[in-house]
């Protein structure tokens, strides 16, 4: 293997969550179509407690659009401190064939499904809240479709991340990052409330950390 080889080469736990990512990609759809081939849809990212965290769409491309996030091709939600990639133990899909509609067309019926699954996730929560800047305008409902959902951290490395006092310390640091780009920009309302967001998020996780201690 050449040095350059070497210097491209993944480490070894981000090529396995990319592998699992792939296998999900290349899940087939309820019509035999590649999920990671739709253009179209609406995609979520769970942490390990399940707890839905961030949702977004896209009519570009699923795998593309998560792979931005997820993969350092960066996006503003991590750039921002607003997500960090680490907590993703989980993503969801729902798909939609709009081939056939125009792109102002798309955008105002993915709004509308996007303000659904936002609706769907907010209700699943724990704490009745995610961490988007900027949550969904209101609009109708939709009729969501099956939706796709896949675990994508490896078994052999799931026990690692998902213990609580590694997740602690990564949201200690994200929520000391976002405060900081907050203190040396002016930003919207809605940096300020994922920052509360974030904090309970730390608050409920170091809580039950204790709660385990004091059990044992």
């Amino acid at each position: 293997m050449t040095d350059k080889s070497k210097q491209q080469e993944l480490p070894e736990e981000v090529a396995a969550i990319r592998k699992e990512l792939k296998a999900f990609y290349d899940t087939p759809d309820e019509n035999g179509n590649r999920i990671g081939s739709c253009k179209c849809g609406i995609y979520a990212f769970y942490d390990y407690d399940e707890e839905p965290i961030y949702v977004g769409q896209t009519y570009e491309g699923i795998s593309s659009r998560i792979g931005r996030h997820l993969t350092n091709q960066r996006t503003d939600a991590v750039a921002m401190n607003v997500l960090d990639p680490f907590e993703v133990a989980e993503v969801r899909v729902w798909l939609f064939q709009l081939e056939d509609f125009k792109l102002n067309d798309k955008r105002a019926f993915l709004d509308k499904a996007e303000f659904t699954v936002f609706q769907k996730l907010l209700a699943e929560s724990e704490l009745g809240a995610v961490l988007n800047e900027k949550p969904p305008d209101e609009t109708e409902l939709v009729t969501l479709p099956k939706d796709y959902k896949r675990r994508i951290i490896p078994h052999d490395i799931y026990p690692r991340r998902k213990h609580a006092d590694v997740r602690i310390a990564r949201r200690a640091s994200t929520i000391a990052n976002l405060a900081r780009v907050i203190s040396e920009r002016k930003v919207q309302p809605g940096l300020r409330r994922t920052l509360v967001t974030q904090a309970q998020r730390l608050e409920l996780l170091a809580k039950r950390r204790l709660s385990e201690l004091a059990g044992e």
